[in-house]
């Protein structure tokens, strides 16, 4: 149960506050109130990225992209009717209402039905050379240099784990020794960590061949030199609810063209825009798959994760893109490595 002061909208709201407020709550949901705060609506964390698919800004109205009629459960319901109210709308929480529908609390349904750790898996990625970070990597692989007074595969693994992940496996090559010297089995940070040894590159696709056991639950793969404050359950619950085969975060890169770009329709000039920006999505190198991916996947071969999404793409398998408006960056050449350093303790100041 969570009580809900401060997870309440009105349907103006921008998708901006929607998220400010959603990832505040610790909830992959905000309540929509009309003016005499009565529950007309729900909106997920997953409605609003969806909308910045579709063109939305952040500061663009939620009006058209709120959940009308929600599933609500009342006061008087019992722990049994809650449960099955979320499971057959495949819901997370529960919006908790009185009888004039106005906004009592928010039910999480794991936290119901008393689940404390997650049993999906996390693959990480941390089997590359690094060499764009030479001298650095020379004797020390790159998730484990150190930011912030830690490497950074020790932030990734406890930012997992304060999500509930705890079920860890590391894809290492070089200096794989290091590597498992230093987190062991991975007790003393909370974790269960086991490994896989890329006796030579695999990619971040082919390395899945090597798992020792097939995961019976959608697990996450995740480059090892990434730092960022993605909510892992927010996007393990979109890929279950809209039954992706494979989900893959994605970040808006912006892009300004140093010129005036001119339009030309048969020599003639229609348009000229000066300096404009370009907007693109591009792979942000975390990824959540279910299992039956595995059977797309060779053996023993070279096998990179988008190449792996072009194939499900061509045989026209559901794979669907999750949207990073949270901190995100990318530690593959040396003024990222110092940009992080500069950044950590603002952005992780609450991490052990």
């Amino acid at each position: 149960m969570q009580i809900t002061n401060k997870v309440t909208l009105k349907k103006t709201a921008t998708i901006k506050e929607t998220l400010k407020i959603i990832d505040k709550g610790a909830m992959s949901i905000a309540i929509i109130e009309d003016e005499d705060k009565k529950v007309i609506g729900t909106i997920s964390d997953g409605d609003a990225r969806r909308g910045l698919l579709k063109g939305y800004t952040l500061e663009s109205s939620i009006e058209e992209l709120y959940q009308r009629n929600p599933t609500l459960g009342y006061e008087t319901d019992s722990r049994d009717e809650i449960i099955k109210k979320a499971i057959l709308k495949r819901l997370y929480q529960v919006p908790i209402v009185d009888e004039n529908d106005r906004l009592i609390y928010i039910e999480d349904i794991a936290n119901l039905l008393q689940r404390t750790k997650r049993r999906n898996k996390v693959i990480l990625m941390a089997g590359g050379l690094g060499t764009r970070l030479r001298p650095l990597t020379d004797d020390t692989p790159k998730p484990l240099l150190k930011i912030g007074g830690k490497p950074i595969l020790q932030t990734i693994i406890q930012n997992f784990v304060k999500h509930g992940f705890t079920e860890i496996i590391i894809s290492v090559n070089y200096r794989s020794e290091m590597i498992k010297d230093y987190f062991g089995d991975g007790k003393k940070i909370g974790a269960n960590i086991t490994y896989i040894e890329e006796e030579k590159r695999m990619g971040t696709a082919g390395a899945l061949s090597l798992l020792k056991e097939t995961p019976h639950e959608p697990f996450f793969v995740m480059n090892a030199d990434l730092l960022t404050t993605i909510n892992f359950e927010q996007m393990l619950s979109f890929h279950t609810t809209e039954s992706s085969l494979a989900t893959m975060a994605v970040r808006e890169y912006e892009y300004q063209v140093p010129y005036g770009v001119i339009e030309i329709e048969e020599s003639q000039i229609t348009s000229i825009k000066e300096k404009p920006i370009q907007k693109f999505f591009v792979n942000a190198g975390i990824y959540v798959l279910s299992p039956r991916v595995l059977e797309h996947v060779p053996k023993d071969k070279f096998y990179d994760m988008p190449t792996l999404f072009e194939e499900l793409i061509n045989k026209n398998k559901k794979t669907l893109s999750f949207p990073v408006h949270e901190y995100w960056l990318d530690i593959g050449r040396m003024d990222e490595f110092q940009q992080a350093q500069s950044e950590y303790f603002r952005v992780f100041n609450v991490q052990g």
